[in-house]
């Protein structure tokens, strides 16, 4: 019993160690294995390696072109470190698509004018919800249905 709970905890150890990916420590195979890097990216990061360690993230994004905030999150959620430190800057949120415009009221006033929807009147004098869905050729089915009740 106490063997297995020692190789467990050895095994938790050994998992979260291999999580965090410093860049300045990391090999090329190891970069690789981080999603969004590529050969390439791995390449870029090496070469500006070998002119001097990076100081952090700024000096990541600054010194490896084809890496931008974004990425650097990405990256850093992933694992990714920069002299031990997770990127700081700018989250790599996905864009909102954007809302759709049904008419030139603000949001607040098109809300509050469905909230308080007054019925509209049809040329045969009864007064029907808007969002009565009911067709004319429903209606008649639905007064034979009623007339067999």
């Amino acid at each position: 019993m106490l063997k297995q709970l020692f190789v467990l905890l050895c095994a938790m150890f050994a998992a979260a160690a291999f999580g965090a990916v410093d860049v300045n420590k990391a090999t090329q195979a190891e970069l690789e294995a981080l999603k969004g890097i590529g050969p390439g990216i791995a390449g870029k990061i090496l070469d500006e390696r070998k002119r001097g360690s990076f100081k952090d993230w700024a000096d990541f994004v600054g010194r490896v072109k084809g890496v931008s905030e974004g990425n650097a999150a990405k990256f850093s959620a992933d694992g990714l470190t920069v002299g031990g430190a997770a990127f700081k800057g700018a989250a790599a949120a996905p864009a909102a698509p954007a809302a759709k415009k049904d008419d030139d009221r603000p949001r607040a006033a098109a809300s509050a004018a469905s909230a308080t929807q007054k019925p509209e009147v049809k040329p045969h004098g009864k007064a029907v919800a808007k969002d009565d869905k009911k067709t004319a050729a429903d209606k008649p089915a639905a007064a034979a249905s009623a007339a067999k009740k």
